[in-house]
């Protein structure tokens, strides 16, 4: 069976490496998906610009005006919706993981809830820049997810406890950010309200270099350790047994996931479900059904790579989708992610409890 999953990839120069065929197919099949979707999206507004002449632009060859709506104001937009999307998918696929739970995503540990407070904070207290509400969510994620892991420490952390420990913190900071939003005046709490939806409109560079050299360090670190991550995956005592260092591991993985969602969450407000949804829809796909467990549902891995290009696909289809699918009304992104993930979500527990699992 695992012959017929792997091959072994060999260099001239005596580097072996194992490549999972279907992953590696979904993920290829997956970026295709998300480029195809962001050269449509890239012509699609007001000023509507075939696919072929925004290739010719985006290599140099558009006249003024081409270049100047595709790189100045659709661009930029696009490339925080697929940077906003894979950190999130990475993000999940991180917390599901660690938390050996398809539910331990940002959206559900309180995360993304500690990055609006942050936000709020900014907006409402100090009627800060878009910068400084940027900074305050940032801040305000790495601060919930280091109180969700000190609480949930008890000789380590385990996967029931972090969860339990992640419901409740995310249901206290949800009523601070009630109460910072009673206390805001009309265009604060206005502006607040806007903020919290989740959108990718008004986007640009400021926003893109950022969340850029950002993925550019975790997204490696990440996937340097996930080997570590999978081992953990068969246990804590397997784990120390194969020579793993499982709370350290552990540790700089949650603080990597926690800066990626707190990240995505700055640039782009809290996209909701993107988080929860990628990881699972990408184990579905990349995981043949024989390698599944009883009723066809996923089995546990890290999966890093497909939940990432899973979560690109997913929010640039979402802001495809809130500009082209309700006719001249455009929605946030962060509504049809919404309304998309909860009806997953649905879906889910639906198939679960036929499966006997809940």
């Amino acid at each position: 069976m695992t012959n017929t999953r792997t091959r072994a990839v060999r260099t001239r120069g005596g580097l072996s490496v194992r490549l999972d065929v279907r992953a590696f197919t979904v993920v290829v099949l997956l970026l295709v998906a998300a480029l195809a979707a962001s050269v449509v999206l890239i012509g699609t507004g007001d000023f509507p610009i075939p696919a072929v002449d925004v290739l010719k632009t985006l290599v140099g060859n558009g006249n003024a005006g081409q270049e100047f709506i595709v790189n100045d104001l659709r661009l930029p937009r696009v490339l925080v919706g697929l940077l906003v999307g894979a950190s999130l998918g990475l993000g999940g696929a991180l917390f599901q993981s660690i938390s050996r739970n398809p539910l331990g995503s940002p959206d559900v540990l309180g995360v993304g809830q500690g990055s609006t407070a942050g936000a709020l904070i900014m907006i409402v207290l100090f009627s800060g820049s878009a910068n400084q509400v940027a900074l305050g969510a940032l801040v305000g994620g790495l601060v919930t997810g280091l109180a969700i892991y000190l609480l949930a420490w008890k000789r380590g952390v385990h996967g029931y406890r972090l969860v339990l420990v992640g419901i409740g913190v995310s249901a206290i900071v949800t009523a601070v950010n009630g109460y910072l939003l009673t206390k805001a005046d009309i265009v604060d709490a206005a502006r607040a309200v806007v903020w919290m939806t989740g959108s990718l409109n008004g986007r640009d560079w400021a926003q893109v270099w950022p969340l850029l050299v950002l993925c550019a360090v975790l997204v490696p670190f990440v996937l340097g350790n996930a080997r570590g991550l999978r081992m953990m995956e068969m246990g804590d005592d397997v784990s120390y047994a194969l020579g793993v260092r499982v709370e350290r591991v552990r540790l700089l993985l949650m603080l990597a996931a926690v800066l990626l969602t707190a990240g995505a969450t700055a640039a782009a407000g809290p996209v909701g479900f993107v988080a929860l949804t990628a990881p699972q829809l990408a184990r579905r796909l990349a995981l043949p059904r024989c390698l599944k467990g009883a009723g066809g549902a996923p089995m546990p891995g890290p999966n890093l790579v497909p939940s990432m290009c899973m979560g690109a696909t997913l929010l640039i289809v979402a802001d495809w989708a809130s500009q082209r699918a309700f006719g001249a009304d455009q929605l946030p992104v962060g509504v049809v992610t919404g309304v998309l993930g909860g009806l997953y979500l649905l879906w889910l527990l639906v198939t679960e409890r036929r499966a006997g699992r809940i």
